[in-house]
């Protein structure tokens, strides 16, 4: 299968470096209420993710909202092994900063998600602030 490699840079918030598959939302997420602690499913209804599991996923969405609770849902998914491995967002926001630092997932910000598809296999290098992403013929936009 044909495949594309696309290289971003944004601005590094949680150095680290992770490797996997894309999961991509248009919508704001809030960990507090609108994800599970104990799987890691979007249960936000009316959600474009509901339904969705984000463990192990490169989670990439514009940026959080709700209650500084979030932070520490974010923190509990990853403890439990339920959580993102890593986290790609267009506007870093503190409650999901601070959860990311908690839990230490890499983050970048400053990101255009809508060049990411669901499925694309994404690298991330935390320090530098670079998203590699492989865009392969069967998840490339058309």
């Amino acid at each position: 299968m044909k495949s594309r490699v696309l290289r971003l840079r944004g601005r590094p918030i949680v150095s680290g470096r992770c490797q996997g598959l894309a999961l991509v939302s248009m919508k704001p997420i809030s960990f507090f209420g609108g994800v599970d602690s104990n799987s890691g499913r979007i249960i936000e209804r009316g959600h474009d993710l509901e339904g969705i599991n984000v463990k192990g996923k490169i989670l990439c969405f514009p940026h959080g909202h709700g209650s500084t609770v979030g932070s520490y849902v974010l923190y509990a998914l990853v403890k439990k092994g339920f959580g993102p491995i890593g986290m790609l967002v267009q506007e870093a926001d503190t409650v999901v900063v601070a959860g990311a630092i908690i839990a230490d997932i890499p983050m970048i910000d400053q990101i255009e998600i809508t060049q990411i598809s669901a499925g694309d296999e994404i690298e991330i290098d935390g320090s530098k602030g670079i998203v590699t992403i492989t865009k392969t013929k069967a998840n490339a936009p058309t």
